[in-house]
């Protein structure tokens, strides 16, 4: 006689089927269907079977939903795909250096699901060949340069690779001595927590390699507390216990992640299990992304708002925009200006500089800004020496 499996077993079992086609979500009327593959077919849309039941479906502005199913206003107008230059410090086929110390890896053009404000929804569109399934350019580049001790995986979702895959990049990169921290950014733990829970070799993988003074972060990404489900917290506890660090980064998006409510709780709540929110972001100004900005004085002020709703331990996020002048945060807001610090800069003059700008509440982005006279620093500099050269 078998013996019937325990709850634990059944969830352990449980996989997400990942969805493609919008004709697949019976909660869509066939109108909504209609219009929305338009929207899909410009760009992709990816979700799974367990990401949308996270969603009310009764409710037209539920968070999640607004996360996964496209708008029709994405077709706007709007922004550029690459909206920070990323092609600019790009140094072989998916490598890129921008700051001194990190290099980024895009290891992979897939994610369990496709956010719909994604910033690289340029890598999932049919042209896109960013992305090198060879990562030995850049493992090349790395070896040649010994002041890089971190190194991002990214994409893509580098989660979404299969163990054997990443088993080979994780001992590709602990040959480096100099590679010190190797980082993941995904939201794997979001979408597909069984990931986690179903593969022990992925966690035997984790703790080989993830050790005392070379660990793997993983660079996670929640962007409402609707994600931290049962399933969710059991697959970030099986990646700690594992060896690795985890923290969280998001986006401030508009109608998911703009409330003061919503920020403080998930915050909150993602310092109770050991997962420190490390930065919020603003939103870039990428094709297609006009329904989700948020300027950033109406966001700098919320943010301030969710933090006095915060234990220390919860607050200790940087509000940053990833420009291509570097990562810039925003530090203050008064009836004047707005003040800004270089927290990662591209030009190694401008590490940690002032920047202070007029105030502008329908800005979203560093180049809406206007620097107060007399200001100056390198990313200004370049580009008025471009401005000159093309005048």
């Amino acid at each position: 006689m078998a013996i019937p499996a325990t709850a634990t077993e059944k969830k352990k079992r449980r996989r997400a089927k990942y969805i493609l086609n919008i004709d697949r979500i019976p909660q869509l009327s066939d109108e909504e269907k209609k219009r929305l593959k338009q929207v899909s077919k410009r760009f992709a849309f990816r979700t799974n079977d367990y990401y949308l039941t996270l969603i009310n479906w009764e409710d037209p502005n539920d968070p999640i939903r607004q996360l996964v199913i496209p708008q029709e206003r994405e077709m706007n107008d709007w922004g550029r795909l690459d909206a920070s230059n990323e092609a600019s410090i790009t140094v072989a086929r998916g490598a890129q250096h921008k700051y001194g110390t990190t290099v980024l890896l895009l290891v992979n053009e897939a994610c369990g699901a496709y956010c719909r404000y994604c910033f690289r929804k340029r890598l999932f569109m049919n042209d896109n060949d960013e992305v090198n399934y060879d990562i030995s350019p850049g493992l090349d580049y790395i070896r040649e340069h010994p002041e890089v001790d971190n190194v991002l995986l990214t994409g893509g979702d580098p989660m979404i690779l299969q163990t054997p895959k990443l088993e080979k990049i994780f001992e590709e990169l602990r040959a480096i001595d100099h590679v010190r921290i190797i980082r993941i950014g995904t939201k794997m733990p979001a979408f597909n927590p069984f990931r986690f829970i179903n593969d022990p070799e992925l966690m035997d993988l984790i703790r080989t390699h993830s050790r005392p003074e070379k660990p793997i972060y993983f660079m996670c990404h929640f962007d409402h507390p609707n994600e931290l489900t049962e399933e969710c917290i059991q697959g970030l506890k099986l990646i700690q216990e594992a060896g690795a660090i985890c923290v969280n980064q998001n986006p401030i998006i508009r109608g998911i992640s703009d409330d003061p409510d919503v920020m403080a709780e998930l915050w909150n709540r993602l310092s109770y299990i050991g997962v420190p929110q490390y930065y919020v972001f603003q939103g870039r100004p990428t094709a297609g992304n006009e329904p989700f900005e948020v300027p950033i004085v109406e966001a700098y002020f919320k943010i301030e708002e969710a933090k006095k709703r915060c234990s220390g331990l919860a607050k200790r996020t940087k509000y940053c925009m990833s420009h291509e002048a570097g990562k810039v945060e925003i530090i203050g807001v008064d009836h004047q200006h707005i003040y800004l610090k270089f927290h990662r800069a591209k030009y190694a003059k401008d590490e940690q500089r002032m920047i202070v700008c007029e105030r502008n509440d329908e800005a979203y982005w560093l180049d809406q800004l206007k620097p107060i006279p007399g200001y100056e620093n390198e990313y200004y500099r370049e580009e008025e020496k471009a401005e000159k050269g093309a005048a």
